[in-house]
């Protein structure tokens, strides 16, 4: 039996550069110890990770917030392992 494996997508308004993401990315991994490939982008203006279950998106937005930079909404869904060669 394997563990379903959710993605979590995070809309945050305020990151500037690097260090912005940085910062993000170490409170996302403080707020919920369980979550791998953490990644943030100034650009597209958010940040995503993967856990082994939903998370609880009002801690997670407080913890975004605490930061002074503002989370915007939060949504996770199921996420399916793409192949080796498979087209996005």
């Amino acid at each position: 039996m394997t563990e379903k494996i959710w993605k979590t997508t995070m809309k945050i308004d305020g990151m500037m550069c690097g260090m912005c993401e940085a910062h993000i990315c170490d409170t996302i991994r403080k707020a919920v110890p369980a979550a791998k490939r953490v990644a943030a982008s100034r650009r597209k203006k958010e940040a995503c990770f993967l856990s082994e279950g939903p998370v609880d998106s009002g801690s997670l937005k407080a913890a975004i917030d605490a930061t002074g930079y503002a989370c915007l909404g939060i949504e996770s869904a199921p996420y399916e392992k793409k192949g080796l060669f498979a087209r996005k």
